[in-house]
């Protein structure tokens, strides 16, 4: 293999020159390869779909982690469904207030094969005795557990094949019945340049059980299309608009160093772009 095309937009696809295929098979669930390139490093993709590339991942993971945690406050219980690669993991576990973080994730092999091949991604969360990792059905997770979190992280493919069960009414539901008072759901809900249904369905199934939610953004390179939106439910109106110095306060007393996420970005990634803003109407 030369190439990899990923063919997600109609009409519109992005290329990668491979240098080595690592891995290529079809698991109990999808189709996954890990793949190196010359510019994005090593790159996975699911069912023919860029999932995560060693260059960029830090863009996504920070921003759906530490947004709803230090919006939050006190946050000592998360619950990740997906994240298979251990970046949300990584990144939740540099929180000192984080108590536990249980991770539900469908398929193992994407689990291990990442440890093996992108060992950098979750730089040995899965070894801290704070993580908890589930091979289970997240969807299923949610409706029968009888424990509450403070954070709840939906990082999970595009609403197709495997992933499509994380977007619905139910789904959005069940995980509001996990959370503490005041809690959040943040999700991963699509580049609303291509895929505004995904984010108009989310908008309004989110609608149904929270009586605040909405989305923040990020630029992830890979993720073609400029801009991607992240879902954010809670019922505390207040922290989609916590003061620059409150977050400034808690990010400083974290003493941690990223490349993407600051108290700055956190309070304008709540500013969306009218072309969004009017897709929500």
């Amino acid at each position: 293999m030369k190439r990899f095309d990923e063919v997600l937009h109609l009409g519109y696809s992005q290329s990668f020159e491979v240098t080595r295929v690592l891995f290529h098979e079809q698991t109990e669930h999808q189709d996954l390869i890990i793949f190196e390139t010359p510019t994005f490093g090593r790159v996975m993709a699911l069912d023919n779909i860029v999932q995560v590339t060693t260059k960029d991942e830090f863009v996504y993971h920070e921003m759906m982690s530490h947004v709803p945690i230090l919006a939050h406050g006190n946050v000592s219980d998360v619950l990740i469904i997906g994240g298979g690669d251990g970046g949300i993991l990584r990144e939740v576990l540099r929180h000192g207030s984080v108590q536990n973080a249980t991770m539900v994730e469908i398929d193992r092999s994407v689990v291990d094969l990442c440890q093996q091949h992108l060992p950098e991604i979750a730089a040995g969360a899965f070894e801290d005795p704070r993580a908890d990792l589930i091979i289970a059905d997240g969807v299923q997770f949610v409706a029968e557990t009888d424990r509450r979190f403070d954070v709840i992280i939906v990082d999970s493919t595009d609403p197709l094949g495997p992933g499509e069960v994380l977007f619905t009414e139910s789904f959005y539901a069940a995980c509001h019945r996990c959370l503490t008072k005041g809690g959040v759901l943040v999700t991963q809900s699509g580049v609303p340049f291509f895929q505004g249904t995904e984010l108009v369905n989310t908008y309004q199934r989110m609608g149904k059980s929270f009586t605040d939610n909405g989305f923040y953004t990020a630029v992830v390179p890979t993720y073609n299309g400029g801009f991607m939106t992240l879902g954010w439910g809670s019922d505390d109106s207040s922290l989609r608009s916590v003061p620059l110095e409150t977050l400034q306060e808690r990010f400083r007393a974290l003493n941690l160093k990223t490349h993407y996420y600051s108290p700055e970005m956190h309070q304008a990634a709540f500013a969306l772009p009218p072309f969004i803003r009017d897709q929500l109407r």
